[in-house]
């Protein structure tokens, strides 16, 4: 398999994550992508969250039949991470695809997602890496992603 492994063009302000963290977290998105639950879309997503500290907290997208409650694969890891104190993050690994052992396409995380990312990280430092493989992968800022994007700081 080819490696195509794209930088983010704004690296100068970032703390880079090293290749093997990188991979670490696209696998744990990999994993967290099987525990998908989407019997309405079949697209299955998971994510890795790497925290300030090292921990990986993984999520995955869960469905719901009205979809308005449906939760992204991005925030369900948020979520469980706020919920237990954690509120630093560096970087989050998201995988998706249709149903499928096989991973066919990058998946970059929607705007509430986005939003959301917004709320706790800080934008110009925050990685997001949308991934294929651990070998086939992207990584941007949240600022990259998300220009102009309204957060906390505005509220001042």
């Amino acid at each position: 398999m080819e490696f195509v492994h794209q930088k983010s063009v704004n690296t100068e302000c970032i703390d880079e994550l090293e290749q093997t963290v990188i991979q670490k977290l696209i696998a744990g998105a990999i994993d967290a992508r099987k525990k998908s639950y989407s019997p309405y879309s079949h697209f299955q997503v998971g994510a890795a969250l790497l925290t300030g500290d090292g921990q990986i907290i993984t999520g995955c997208n869960i469905e719901n039949a009205a979809y308005g409650p449906t939760n992204c694969a991005e925030r369900t890891a948020f979520f469980k991470a706020v919920s237990d104190g954690i509120r630093d993050f560096r970087a989050i690994a998201i995988v998706g695809s249709p149903e499928g052992d096989e991973v066919t396409q990058y998946a970059y995380p929607c705007g509430v997602c986005r939003q959301v990312m917004m709320e706790f990280c800080n934008p110009a430092s925050f990685q997001i890496i949308v991934a294929k493989s651990e070998q086939d992968y992207r990584v941007m800022t949240l600022q990259e992603i998300l220009p102009e994007g309204f957060g906390p700081d505005n509220l001042c």
